[in-house]
């Protein structure tokens, strides 16, 4: 069972967006995670930069890339949160689904992107023992050379970050930086948040 959807402790929907807006009107940025993925977008090209938010929850991050000019699918397997998204963006590409089973070929919007999202410790809340299914479901969604960005929390009795490493090799992607927070600050081992980038494709020599 999805960790997420089987809690009870937490706030959705309207409730979830509430503790977003206070951060907001404290002067807090609530768009780190929008800034970062921006910053490893490619520049220029034929069309605009396509990203998938996995686990999109009610689109914060999606809404603020689609406004900076980035073609944006969210998907959330929690259909509370994507009513929220739905209700705050009508015009959005969100789609309802478990990452580990994700194909979004023959859905609205691209199937294909140049960068994957995690953000909101999402890695933490899908169903135990699938995440490898989920990076092999996301690294296929990916261009390749494209980029999957997670970040969540460490801890005991949660995702290593050498497990997670190995997942992701065996779905094709490599690390190629890690930072400790989404505003890029720099990682420790021992630090109780990671942001992992992998890129698809084979490690440089």
């Amino acid at each position: 069972m999805n960790r997420w959807l089987n809690r009870t402790d937490v706030p959705r929907g309207a409730d979830y967006d509430a503790r977003w807006a206070a951060l907001a009107a404290s002067g807090a940025n609530i768009h780190g995670e929008a800034d970062l993925v921006m910053a490893l977008l490619p520049d220029g090209g034929q069309r605009a930069p396509r990203v998938l938010d996995a686990g999109c929850g009610t689109g914060r991050v999606a809404i603020e890339l689609a406004r900076r000019g980035v073609d944006v699918v969210g998907v959330d397997v929690d259909p509370a949160m994507l009513a929220e998204a739905r209700l705050k963006a009508p015009e959005g590409h969100w789609v309802q689904g478990d990452l580990s089973t994700l194909e979004l070929a023959g859905t609205d919007g691209p199937s294909r992107f140049d960068l994957v999202a995690l953000p909101g410790n999402v890695m933490i809340f899908v169903a135990p023992g699938t995440e490898g299914e989920v990076l092999a479901r996301l690294a296929a969604h990916l261009e390749p050379g494209g980029l999957l960005v997670a970040g969540f929390q460490l801890g005991p009795g949660r995702l290593a970050l050498d497990r997670c490493d190995a997942l992701a090799a065996a779905a094709g992607l490599h690390l190629v930086d890690r930072f400790a927070t989404w505003d890029r600050a720099p990682f420790v081992a021992g630090g109780d948040y990671a942001v992992s980038v992998h890129r698809l494709g084979a490690a440089p020599a």
